[in-house]
């Protein structure tokens, strides 16, 4: 018999113990694990399971047209096929993965470099195009080796196109790619709204939105014009090919906007502004629709959509004719001589003139140390409220804005529009400068710059000084005078259209305000302006119009002369003076306002008014000017 010491055996029993619990450890940690995959996460490894064998395969909603007062479509879409890359199942290096495919399919440069941007700025989230019209021979090689990229599909999509190219692109804007920003902009959105309408909810099916307005109507409209996206459920093989559809939850196409503007007006403004740059806007006093809505130079927002190449992108961006830049919602200018019907008015309204009240005009007024010369050499004589205007006396309004003072010339001006925001449905409006006392101290930072000095008042009158307005602005205020004092906020979306049943929603906006004004004072300027194209600055031009129109001609200065006299031809391009119009049409019931600017032109007269008659034949009359090319419409 083997018997064993008492130390040898306690050992044992140890050991037996040691094992007893290690085993019972992992036991308790098996059926832990066990618990939790089974019980807490459950969910989340069904789901990972179920997308195994199902893909979510979002459906783009079609964005809605954008179409002229007149029924001409100007932004649409087209179906084509394009290569899709899902971001989340590329598997190794993206370069490496784009030249495999491109053995199959051509893929340029330009491809590669919008798709490696789209990848970088989702963070690798989402499906997006690497390859956009497929040929049926690409798709057909591709189908062949379909199985080698898991993950690539060949799909129709609809892209947007603009028809008419560069025409009235600042108005329009473009679409292009949804970045994270963009997504998270939505998702804020979103977040935020109070609506319990399910399509706006469903809208927060943000993979299904690949593209968004960035500019223009396309971005201030992107809500309207976007749609809901929609998607399938679709069963895939371990391979990734399509077996069945199980569920559909079908997109629904984006509202259609009809526009205020007349796209024929607004191509012939465009085609009468040559190679000069500047801006226009016209307006129906009436109702506030603005009629044409005009940047010179423009660009062509179709070489946006699908990501612009670094050329084109380099070849506008660092033009000095900044072709990008909306001239009419973002540039200010001095209004010049245009300025003096509203100083005119304000006189009256506030009891500093009378329309037979004269001056005699030497051709200069001295204030202080510093003599204001006017344009006409040896003065125009003696001169009333409507010769001022009709001949442009700069001598009778450096008197009025003296006497006047600045506080008051903001206070009458302010309710027209001047250096205010219009609230035009278009994004990045500038508020250009009405100034006033408290203007300057709000401004400038040095107290002595911060002090208003009284001969900064005397330019003001004539247009000139720290006045820096819009175009959208001066037609605006035009507007507002047309209309007797009543203010019709601009815009440029006259209708919302249902793409089915194509009834529309009228989106004009109501009476903003009145101002007070005085009847018989309207008609005192309106009466003058009607002169200025009868026997004024602008008589040649408007000879034999079969219309009565008002108007106003304007130069506005660009840079300070002191005591040189002004050249045009000696003075270097971008120095020159602006040429500025303004005009109301047919002058006893105003149908159309407009206000233009050409940039360093020279003279409003020569170069502006002529811009502006043809455009208020053709509106009024249908006249059609021989220079121009016939319109045609686009297939």
């Amino acid at each position: 018999m083997v018997s064993f010491k008492k130390p040898d055996l306690d050992s044992f029993q140890e050991r037996i113990h040691i094992a007893t619990w290690f085993v019972t450890l992992c036991f308790l940690l098996l059926v832990t694990r066990l618990v939790w995959l089974q019980l807490v996460s459950h969910s989340k490894y069904a789901l990972l399971a179920e997308n195994n064998r199902i893909a979510v395969v979002p459906a783009p909603a079609n964005r809605g047209l954008l179409i002229d007062r007149n029924g001409i479509v100007i932004g649409r879409n087209y179906s084509a096929l394009t290569l899709d890359v899902n971001a989340a199942e590329i598997k190794g290096n993206v370069d490496e993965l784009i030249d495999d495919l491109s053995k199959i399919v051509l893929i340029s440069p330009r491809d590669r470099r919008n798709f490696k941007r789209s990848l970088e700025d989702s963070r690798k989230m989402g499906t997006f195009p690497l390859r956009s019209m497929l040929t049926e021979a690409e798709t057909a090689r591709f189908m062949a080796n379909r199985y080698r990229f898991p993950g690539v599909e060949i799909r129709a999509r609809s892209f947007r196109e603009y028809p008419y190219n560069e025409l009235a692109s600042h108005l329009i804007g473009y679409i292009g790619r949804v970045s994270q920003r963009d997504k998270e902009r939505m998702q804020a959105e979103i977040e935020t709204s109070k609506t319990d309408d399910p399509d706006a909810l469903q809208a927060s099916f943000l993979p299904g939105i690949q593209y968004v307005g960035k500019i223009g109507l396309e971005q201030s409209y992107e809500n309207v014009l976007r749609g809901v996206p929609g998607y399938d459920q679709v069963e895939i093989t371990a391979g990734g090919k399509p077996v069945r559809t199980l569920s559909s939850s079908p997109s629904i196409p984006g509202k259609n906007v009809v526009l205020s503007v007349d796209i024929k007006l607004q191509y012939l403004v465009e085609q009468l502004y040559g190679n000069y740059r500047g801006a226009f806007v016209a307006i129906e006093p009436a109702t506030g629709d603005i009629l044409a809505f005009v940047s010179k130079p423009n660009f062509n927002p179709n070489d946006f959509v699908e990501g612009i190449d670094s050329v084109t992108w380099k070849e506008l961006n660092d033009s000095p004719q900044k072709p990008l830049y909306n001239r009419p919602l973002k540039g200010i200018y001095p209004p010049g001589s245009t300025y003096k019907p509203f100083m005119a008015l304000a006189a009256l309204e506030k009891k500093m003139r009378t329309p037979s009240q004269s001056i005699s005009d030497p051709g200069y007024f001295e204030f202080g140390n510093h003599t204001f010369r006017d344009d006409k050499k040896g003065g125009h004589g003696i001169v009333d409220m409507q010769k001022s205007i009709v001949e442009s006396c700069d001598t009778y309004y450096y008197l009025l804005a003296r006497d006047m003072g600045v506080n008051m010339m903001h206070d009458f001006m302010k309710p027209f529009g001047f250096g205010q925001v219009t609230g035009i449905d278009l994004k990045g409006e500038s508020k250009g400068i009405l100034p006033s006392t408290e203007w300057k101290k709000n401004t400038f930072k040095k107290p002595e710059q911060q002090k208003w000095y009284e001969g900064e008042t005397i330019s003001l009158g004539i247009g000139q000084g720290y006045n820096a307005f819009t175009i959208l602005q001066l037609a605006h205020g035009m507007a507002n005078l047309a209309n007797n004092g009543i203010v019709m906020k601009p815009h440029l979306v006259k209708a919302i259209e249902d793409p089915f049943t194509r009834n529309r929603t009228l989106t004009t906006p109501k009476e903003s305000y009145r101002i007070d004004l005085a009847p018989e004072n309207i008609e005192i300027i309106k009466k003058a302006l009607l002169e200025v194209n009868i026997s004024g600055t602008s008589a040649s031009v408007f000879k034999g119009a079969g219309y009565q129109a008002g108007g106003k001609t304007g130069t506005a200065q660009v840079f300070s002369l002191n005591s040189k006299e002004y050249n045009h031809g000696a003075t270097a391009e971008f120095l020159r003076d602006h040429a500025l119009y303004v005009a109301i049409a047919p002058i006893d019931k105003p149908t159309i306002v407009l206000a233009l600017v050409v940039e360093n032109a020279g003279f409003g007269a020569q170069h502006a008014a002529p811009i502006a008659r043809k455009a208020l034949d053709f509106y009024l009359e249908g006249k059609w000017p021989k220079e121009i090319p016939e319109w045609k419409r686009a297939p």
